[in-house]
């Protein structure tokens, strides 16, 4: 597969496409309103503790409060805990936790963390009859936090915390008192003592090298994760990531003594920087940039951590927009359509709601009966790749519902699932996939760590709030009629001032006798018409001159 990442940098915008085969499979859009919160590092403070929900929320300064479940919440927090006033166990995991220990789900999942490696999706298979009874856990060890025990939290104590996810619509970020800090080929985890490595080192016997290399210069008291693009690293790179690291950390908890909650610790790199750092491998075969400043900037550091990736990082210069010559910018407005069309000459619908999306699979076009079922299998087929596809592209997370098109052989359902499974290794997200139910529904969630890259190009439509209707003309009138009749059982007064958008002024005044002449009569009421385009299509304000104020509210039901 090839792979190249595609950067195009404006005054007030910084684009990074990564295209596979020449397609876009990813987009991250970073602006001075939406920063990267991601691997941030607060010193914040406890204002809730809800054992009800298992989760406290913490005060870092923010316009929300952080979102701390108790599942998030490691056998490490008693050391944090004193730095704000050691596992001294090294642990090797042959399975290796991935690049990112993050909390797991209730269900099997796939491991994945934000370095790149590629997941292992698993089946989600009914339990056995007779369990085995779990093995004994340590103290703060987290259940799939089901029954993780409630931490000794009390409410305006200071606590560290790293964000995990981005705020997504009216909710805060998300936390986890398990710090880690990623560089270029380590993780260091203050405090844990274990070693891992990444699930996508497959080698053996270079996991042993890594292992012994690593163990021989880590200091007491840290533990780290050892990252997919450490192989075939020498002692010496190694060392000076890890060098690195710890001076980081050293410098977050000289902080600690002088800040006071909420405040931050810690920046990590912007979505530039971040992405160079845990995308930019063998795999990918170049990086294009359109900005001398960025390209320099870029050079450097690989030049530092990577020098022989270096002479893949090209200057583009030419006048033609880099998004154009590299098909992105087509792409984009794609990942902007609520229909998204298929070779074949089917489509998709992608319709996101309050709880979850939903994506339907149309075939579009008339399948002969006989040939319907292998017309419907190779639908679906190409449906699953593009959904894949779009769901990373627009980087959506939660429970996602895919409503394919009615196939009868259970073995052509199968297929589709096995594509699915196929197509979600390229996710850098953890993804869970459920076969597929007699109706021909497949529930997925993906794992989400920042917003839908739709909020980075739009935002909700000030005349209908996001909702994509608007209230009829018919339907507004009405509602201001009924105004009316409460405001004249309530007064006496004759005079009113009524300012609504030119469309509904517009309504209002057509016809002979007009509507609006029609209410004058029935209520006996002179009303004084005023089309105000600032007014929004859904609203109406009526405006006293006795008064000399705007009552609308006082006879509103």
């Amino acid at each position: 597969m090839r792979k190249e990442i595609v950067i195009n940098a404006t005054a007030n915008e910084i684009r990074i496409a990564i295209t596979e085969d020449k397609r876009l499979a990813e987009l991250y859009v970073e602006t001075p309103e939406k920063e990267r919160m991601v691997g941030d590092i607060y010193l914040g403070r406890v204002a809730k503790v809800m054992p009800g929900i298992r989760a406290a929320f913490i005060d870092l300064g923010l316009k929300q409060d952080a979102f701390l479940h108790f599942s998030d919440i490691g056998s490490s927090f008693g050391e944090y805990s004193s730095l704000v006033g050691d596992d001294d166990s090294e642990v090797d995991l042959d399975e290796g936790t991935d690049e990112e220990d993050s909390p797991g789900s209730s269900q099997q999942q796939v491991s994945q963390g934000q370095s790149g490696s590629a997941p292992v999706i698993t089946e989600v298979a009914p339990p056995p009859p007779k369990p085995a009874p779990p093995p004994p856990q340590r103290q703060g060890h987290r259940d799939n936090g089901r029954n993780a025990p409630i931490p000794d939290l009390k409410r305006g104590q200071d606590i560290i915390v790293q964000i995990t996810k981005e705020p997504v619509g009216k909710k805060g970020v998300r936390v986890t008192s398990e710090i880690s800090l990623p560089g270029r080929f380590l993780v260091l985890l203050p405090f844990d003592g274990k070693i891992g490595v990444s699930k996508k080192v497959q080698n053996f016997k270079e996991k042993r090298r890594l292992r012994r290399i690593v163990r021989s210069i880590l200091p007491e008291g840290f533990g780290v994760i050892i990252r997919t693009v450490a192989q075939d690293q020498d002692e010496n790179s190694l060392k000076q990531d890890l060098e690195s690291l710890i001076q980081t950390w050293r410098d977050i908890e000289k902080n600690l003594k002088t800040e006071k909650a909420p405040s931050l610790l810690y920046k990590d790199m912007a979505t530039t920087s971040s992405v160079i750092r845990d995308l930019f491998t063998d795999s990918v075969e170049r990086v294009v940039v359109d900005s001398k400043k960025l390209f320099k900037d870029i050079r450097a550091y690989v030049k530092q951590v990577s020098p022989e990736l270096v002479e893949k990082i090209e200057l583009y210069s030419k006048r033609e927009p880099v998004f154009d010559v590299y098909g992105v910018e087509k792409e984009i407005s794609t990942a902007l359509s609520r229909k998204v069309w298929l070779k074949s000459g089917g489509y998709i619908i992608i319709e996101q709601t309050e709880a979850m999306l939903v994506v339907d699979v149309n075939s579009g076009r008339y399948a002969a009966k006989r040939e319907q079922e292998l017309n419907s299998l190779r639908t679906n087929l190409e449906a699953s790749r593009e959904v894949c596809r779009q769901l990373r592209l627009r980087d959506i997370g939660g429970i996602i519902v895919i409503d394919f098109i009615d196939l009868d052989d259970e073995r052509n359902k199968k297929k589709i699932y096995d594509e699915l499974r196929k197509e979600f290794r390229r996710d850098r997200a953890k993804v869970t996939v459920i076969p597929m139910t007699e109706i021909g529904l497949v529930q997925i969630t993906r794992q989400r760590i920042r917003q839908n890259i739709l909020h980075s190009f739009s935002e909700p439509c000030p005349v209908c709030g996001g909702g994509g209707i608007v209230q009829s003309k018919s339907s507004m009138v009405n509602q201001i009629e009924r105004w009316v009749r409460r405001f004249k059982s309530e007064t006496r007064e004759l005079r009113l001032r009524l300012s609504v958008h030119p469309t509904i002024a517009a309504f209002l005044t057509e016809g002979t006798p007009s509507r609006l002449t029609k209410m004058k009569l029935k209520y006996f009421v002179l009303i004084k018409l005023q089309g105000d385009p600032k007014v929004p299509l859904a609203e109406f304000h009526f405006f006293s001159p006795k008064q000399n104020k705007d009552i609308t509210d006082q006879y509103t039901s």
